[in-house]
């Protein structure tokens, strides 16, 4: 049996004549063929036995536990030197006063002034056979003095009519607009309803492209943030953007598509403008199955009907009494 020791020559560098350290492929005339058959023995050996490794407690390995101390140290650093009410409290908000049915504030974000809003002298650039609601009035002003403004209103309250004006305005100055939605089924109903009014209209999603070099371009949300990375020369000719169902910035998924929308826009005072108003009432309606029509249960002043729910559960108990045969 060979010796142990024998098996840890390899590690030990052999003694190399002149000749061939000059010229590494040409061999030693010392070497002999029984040297030749010993060596290579001794290297399939070294090569198959396992316990020729170098045990484990010889390794050396980057210490990287200072380096994570001391990227930890830093994030700390960083994060103590913000100050969330400082933040906070940089941001100004005023309370402007409006119209009796709806509520107007202003948020001026840092190294902002405040400019005040004056009502236009020139002709509007949309009309409207209408009269408009307070809240749609105040979020024109903002319009027409170029400052941003958030519509928080209930459905069917008339906040596209504001969309609309946006549009208007920027067609009216040779500028571009974007009309953002949350959905393709949303943007294709726009498409179909501003085509209708102003005619230069486009679509963008991911499944359609149509006129993409109009005046007026319909798209999802995502559509917009792409192009805001990748700092299309669109949002050069841009007046306007326009953020349908904004509330969507809520959502646990999607939320942040509308947070890194809004970041990548230029700043710029926010008005605020909310109103309680529900012009279509809201009325509570059952309608039971194998029934003859709708049984209001809660009008649209929050009453609850207590004879007509009775009733639908009248029905709705006969038609289960029927279809069970008894």
């Amino acid at each position: 049996m060979t010796d142990i020791n024998s098996l840890f020559d390899c590690f030990e560098e052999p003694a190399l004549n002149e000749a061939a350290t000059k010229l590494p492929n040409v061999k030693s005339e010392e070497e002999t063929p029984a040297t030749k058959t010993e060596d290579v023995k001794k290297e399939q050996s070294i090569e198959a036995s396992p316990s020729n490794k170098r045990p484990h407690e010889e390794v050396q390995y980057a210490d990287t536990s200072k380096k994570l101390r001391q990227e930890e140290e830093d994030d700390s650093d960083i994060i103590s030197d913000i100050n969330l009410n400082n933040l906070g409290a940089r941001i100004l908000i005023h309370t402007l006063d409006t119209h009796e049915g709806c509520t107007h504030e202003v948020a001026i974000p840092p190294n902002q002034e405040y400019a005040q809003l004056m009502p236009i002298t020139s002709e509007p650039a949309k009309q409207y056979s209408f009269i408009l609601d307070p809240f749609q009035k105040e979020a024109i002003m903002c319009i027409d003095n170029l400052q941003s403004v958030l519509v928080s209103a209930h459905t069917s309250a008339g906040k596209t009519v504001v969309a609309e004006y946006a549009i208007a305005l920027s067609l009216k100055n040779k500028q571009r607009v974007i009309y953002t939605t949350p959905i393709k089924a949303l943007s294709n109903q726009k498409y179909r309803e501003f085509s209708e009014e102003f005619h230069d209209v486009g679509l963008i999603t991911g499944d359609v492209t149509i006129n993409p070099s109009a005046s007026c371009l319909i798209m999802t949300t995502e559509i917009l943030r792409n192009m805001l990375y990748r700092g299309s020369e669109i949002m050069r000719e841009v007046g306007w953007v326009v953020f349908d169902e904004i509330h969507y910035m809520r959502d646990k998924e999607r939320g942040v598509v509308w947070e890194e929308t809004l970041i990548l826009l230029p700043d710029n005072p926010c008005h605020v403008i909310y109103t309680e108003y529900r012009p279509t009432p809201l009325q509570h309606y059952i309608f039971p199955a194998s029934g003859d029509g709708i049984h209001l249960v809660v009008d649209e002043k929050g009453q609850f009907k207590e004879d007509n729910f009775n009733t639908a559960m009248t029905v709705l108990s006969n038609a289960g009494g029927a279809s069970s045969g008894g």
